[in-house]
């Protein structure tokens, strides 16, 4: 890879700039939202621990069908970052359990800490300022969620429609951005 721009451009492609890979998470999200809701709030947790571990196999199913190759090129830079920050998510989950532990609907204000966070590193991964928006939004609305003391449903509730309306930003962003490489 020659520049930062030329190993964002490649994630990018691959990724469909990260929107399949939010979707899918949104996808978790509104499962944990249901769990919550309709069977309890407990089972809630689990269901977004279990669906987060199918965000990547699922991100990379929607690449696909959105016409994206769900992979990047060998010799990117950017893959040790992705590895970092995955490595790192991993290592913070324990502590959103804690925080459920602690007081129940704690835990997805946590997780909305947690992978707002990660989002923020996104915005190097793909050059994109939404990651930043999105980690912003996703960080603050765990703060208003916790301070308002929102019952759990409610918190999964807003990091799922967070999620799914930047996804579709990311999707829109993204077509955008592949129909004016095309023209040029």
């Amino acid at each position: 890879m020659e520049t930062v721009r030329t190993a964002q451009d490649d994630m990018r492609a691959g990724y469909f700039s990260g929107g399949a890979g939010i979707l899918a998470s949104s996808i978790a999200w509104f499962a944990a939202t249901y769990t919550a809701f309709h069977v309890s709030p407990s089972l809630a947790v689990w269901v977004l621990f279990g669906g987060g571990m199918l965000i990547h196999p699922v991100g990379l199913v929607l690449c696909k069908l959105l016409g994206a190759s769900g992979a990047h090129a060998k010799g990117n830079p950017l893959v040790s970052l992705m590895a970092a920050n995955t490595i790192w998510m991993i290592a913070t989950l324990p502590l959103a359990y804690v925080a459920y532990l602690y007081r129940a609907d704690f835990f997805f204000p946590a997780m909305m800490l947690i992978i707002g966070g990660r989002y923020l590193t996104f915005a190097l991964l793909y050059g994109m300022r939404l990651y930043w928006a999105l980690g912003a939004t996703l960080g603050g609305a765990a703060w208003g969620v916790a301070v308002a003391n929102l019952a759990p449903g409610h918190g999964a509730l807003t990091g799922a429609s967070i999620e799914l309306v930047f996804a579709m930003t990311a999707i829109v962003l993204h077509l955008r951005w592949k129909a004016a490489r095309t023209a040029s």
